[in-house]
This record gives structure tokens, C-alpha cells and sequence, in this order.
């Protein structure tokens, strides 16, 4: 379905450390409409599954994919960069034909007759 890289998953325990009860919380992982380019990713923090949501696990976190978005991010490899200028996370989405210029957004192939939004 996706997969979380081991560095990534070592971000993730850290900042789950920070908040409260960290042992209630998955992380889950999905896509909104909107941006540029028609859907936008997010991703964060949640202590509510619901019948609707596929739980994965990687490197002893629990993942929440909304069954809605398993169409659009099956692939999906979240990674975490460091580098000089500070750190983050990176998606690479094998479903992505395009993306925006603000990095932020893409569109797949079943949308890939909406015009641009750039």
C-alpha cells in the first residue's frame, strides 16, 4: 500500500514524543482537494480510527489511510532528508503525473483533464 522509510519513521517517534499521550496516537496519511494541481497530501497526527480507515504499521508506528485515498497514494513512499538547510519529509507517489511548481500539489492520470490552477 505505501511505506514510510526508516528515517522517516525515526522523525515521526521523535515528534510523537513531544505530544500528549503518544501511545493513543497514529499517524495518518492522506490526500485533500485542492491546490495547484487538484489534491494536496497531508499528514498528521490522530487518536480516532474509524471503520473507513486501514491501519498499516512500520517501525512501530501505526498508520491510518482513509480507504477513500488508497487509490490515489498506492505507492506512496514518505522519506525524511536532512541536509545543510534543516530537514524534512519527502513523497514520492508512483500515482503522481504532474506536480505543481509549489511542491505541494499533484494530479493523477483519472484527473489529469482538469485544467491548471498555477
Amino acid at each position: 500500500m505505501i511505506h514510510l522509510t526508516e528515517q522517516a519513521g525515526y522523525k515521526v517517534q521523535e515528534m510523537m514524543k513531544d505530544e500528549e499521550q503518544p501511545e493513543n496516537l497514529y499517524l495518518r496519511v492522506g490526500v485533500k482537494g485542492g491546490g495547484c494541481s487538484g489534491f494536496t497530501y497531508s499528514m498528521g497526527f490522530d487518536d480516532n480510527k474509524t471503520e473507513n480507515d486501514r491501519e498499516l504499521a512500520f517501525h512501530g508506528i501505526r498508520v491510518l489511510i482513509n480507504k477513500d485515498d488508497e487509490k490515489l497514494i498506492k505507492g506512496l513512499e514518505i522519506d525524511y532528508k536532512e541536509s545543510l538547510m534543516g530537514g524534512g519529509f519527502t513523497i514520492h507517489n508512483p500515482n503522481a503525473i504532474a506536480t505543481c511548481g509549489c511542491g505541494t500539489s499533484f494530479k493523477t492520470a483519472t484527473d489529469a483533464g482538469s485544467p491548471e490552477k498555477c
